[in-house]
């Protein structure tokens, strides 16, 4: 299929919502990084511009936009800052999951227009199922944006009344996201870390609680899927790729931009010029500016091009979601290397709190440590290609 210019602007309607909004991040984010949330006044712009509902279905008063205008906003967001894009990211990938609800369900939840879904992993949780549902126990941490969300999602195991595993099809423990009101959820604070501090990816227990049957879901997208929108026929572990992949490159489009600056006005102590004149640098910076076009530049183009697949009516397939992991952690990657390369070629001017190098580069190397930077995902894409035994489970 052919690939134009206008398919990987993407929509420029949605993606000026982000523009609009862009500058109140920029000022928000000190603010962001002491306190380790998203200011209430900053929601409120951010819902007023319902960037909370850009991957929720239209029928639940979402914008079901497509994923190539999904990484502009994502990544337009992360040049002011990465811990408002990575939890706007996460709730685009969390409101998908409306379209495996039944549709009263999922309009109950997304009624209030300042609904939003966060959920992470637990390890040792269970549900048990019972009249009407599920007893849920366990804890679950790494729920970004859970601090300001109205509901919340518990993966689960799923355990029979008498205490086996209830197993699917194909004699794997069968396992649902069980959805309950952030209210009813004990909070623990354990987000202390290098960066990405503002999302307040915390820790939230449940105890023998009781959840609706019809209030849990699977996230395998082509098995209970009730949308029939182009978007839902795609998993959102793809558009997670495409969203986090966004931060990463904000970041790292910002660092350049930053290393720029100080690069122009530096005279390193011990040397007669700017940092600018030493050709080192000018050739470092070249480098660094072509990896992260080409590495943004494929994932686009990928994503363009599957898009227009998935338009004509048929389901992305497995081929095409290798292609996605491996050009978005491709592209988190170079993302990476390029605020390295800022970072250490600006030296000891780059080491100090309130530095925007600083900051961006405990960011990104945030980002690179959470699963959607895990460099294995290469070994998945890689075993996929020849033939071998590959793990799908986060492609």
């Amino acid at each position: 299929m052919n690939v134009t210019s206008a398919d990987l602007a993407g929509d420029s309607d949605v993606i000026a919502r982000a523009e609009a909004v862009r500058s109140a991040v920029a000022a928000a984010s000190d603010g962001i990084e002491t306190t380790r949330r998203l200011p209430p006044e900053l929601l409120d712009q951010l819902h007023e511009a319902r960037l909370f509902r850009l991957l929720l279905p239209r029928s639940s008063n979402g914008i079901e936009t497509d994923p190539v205008t999904f990484f502009h906003v994502i990544e337009t967001i992360a040049k002011a800052d990465a811990s408002t894009a990575w939890c706007l990211s996460q709730a685009g990938g969390c409101a998908m999951s409306a379209a495996y609800l039944d549709l009263p369900v999922a309009q109950e939840i997304f009624a209030d227009p300042r609904a939003v879904l966060a959920w992470g992993p637990g390890p040792k949780v269970k549900a048990v199922e019972c009249e009407g549902g599920y007893r849920v126990t366990g804890v679950w941490s790494f729920a970004s944006g859970g601090r300001h969300a109205t509901w919340l999602g518990a993966h689960c195991p799923i355990y029979a009344a008498d205490g086996s595993p209830r197993r699917d099809a194909n004699g794997e423990q069968a396992e649902r996201t069980m959805l309950v009101r952030s209210e009813d959820v004990e909070w623990t604070d354990i987000w202390n870390t290098v960066g990405l501090r503002g999302t307040a990816s915390d820790q939230f227990s449940l105890n023998d609680f009781f959840v609706r049957a019809d209030h849990s879901i699977t996230r395998e997208f082509d098995r209970e899927c009730r949308e029939h929108g182009p978007l839902y026929r795609m998993s959102n572990h793809t558009c997670y790729q495409i969203g986090f992949a966004g931060v990463a490159c904000g970041i790292a489009r910002s660092a350049l931009d930053n290393f720029t600056d100080v690069a122009r006005n530096k005279v390193p102590r011990g040397m007669k010029k700017t940092l600018r004149d030493n050709a080192v640098v000018q050739s470092g910076l070249a480098v660094a500016e072509v990896n992260l076009l080409a590495a943004r530049a494929f994932l686009l183009q990928s994503m363009a091009d599957i898009w227009k697949y998935v338009v004509a009516g048929n389901t992305i397939t497995v081929a095409q979601r290798m292609t996605i992991r491996m050009a978005a952690t491709h592209a988190i990657h170079k993302a990476r290397e390029a605020v390295d390369f800022a970072y250490n070629t600006a030296g000891a001017t780059a080491i100090f709190d309130g530095h925007p190098l600083e900051r961006r580069f405990r960011d990104i190397h945030t980002v690179t440590q959470q699963l959607q930077g895990r460099f294995s995902h290469f070994e998945t894409v890689g075993a996929w290609m020849l033939g071998a035994e590959a793990d799908l489970s986060f492609v």
